[in-house]
């Protein structure tokens, strides 16, 4: 009952804000009464946050293989931390196209725009260890990347693949379909790991001159 719950409660929290959710609709489409998400949660704001740090352990859950394997046997060449971050873009694109992660963008989605203590939540259960990993991973395949030049690196990678779940509508329109079939999703995930094996594979760029 308690993983209902949150389930329900993040598709409500997602689509009409903390402000907006009414935890007696939860309760109700729940099929359980309000005394519920008190004894679990203590109220409103612990159900917010509750909802949150589920979302972190789901996220954290999909990598888990890929980050044991990454920690457990890290990429010896460039080429091994290349193939390394195409693996996780790739992971992370299926899991965009993935229906459960709907509500959970919603959510995460209002959070980015306006963050609370549950940003922090999803940040610290599962985004900053995914992102900490391809950072690294990223340093791994291109040494000559600074620090900075790195993350940077990540932000435009992963971007890539977020547009399948925060740009739905413009991606199928783009490609013409109605929705993102097998097929298309396919092409687009193989799009996106060859853009990012052209960026990491690429000659560094030449450093500006200074007088």
């Amino acid at each position: 009952m308690k993983d209902v719950l949150l389930d329900i409660a993040i598709a409500h929290f997602g689509r009409e804000g903390f402000a907006g959710a009414a935890t007696r609709a939860i309760a109700k489409e729940a099929d359980t009464a309000m005394s519920s998400i008190t004894y679990h949660f203590g109220g409103k704001e612990g159900l917010y946050l509750a909802c949150a740090d589920h979302i972190a352990a789901c996220l954290a859950e999909r990598f888990e293989g890929a980050a044991r394997a990454l920690e457990s046997h890290p990429p010896a060449t460039r080429g091994e931390a290349v193939d390394a971050i195409c693996d996780l873009l790739a992971t992370f694109a299926r899991l965009m196209l993935d229906p459960a992660s709907q509500d959970w963008s919603y959510f995460i989605a209002r959070e980015q725009h306006s963050p609370t203590e549950a940003f922090e939540r999803l940040w610290q259960g599962a985004m900053k260890h995914l992102m900490d990993m391809a950072v690294a991973t990223i340093r791994r395949a291109r040494p000559d990347y600074s620090l900075a030049e790195a993350r940077a690196c990540a932000i435009g990678l992963w971007g890539q693949a977020l547009i399948l779940r925060t740009g739905r509508a413009s991606v199928c329109r783009v490609m013409e379909v109605s929705e993102l079939d097998a097929a298309t999703a396919d092409m687009l995930i193989a799009r996106f790991v060859a853009n990012t094996r052209c960026i990491l594979t690429a000659e560094p760029f030449p450093q500006p001159e200074h007088d």
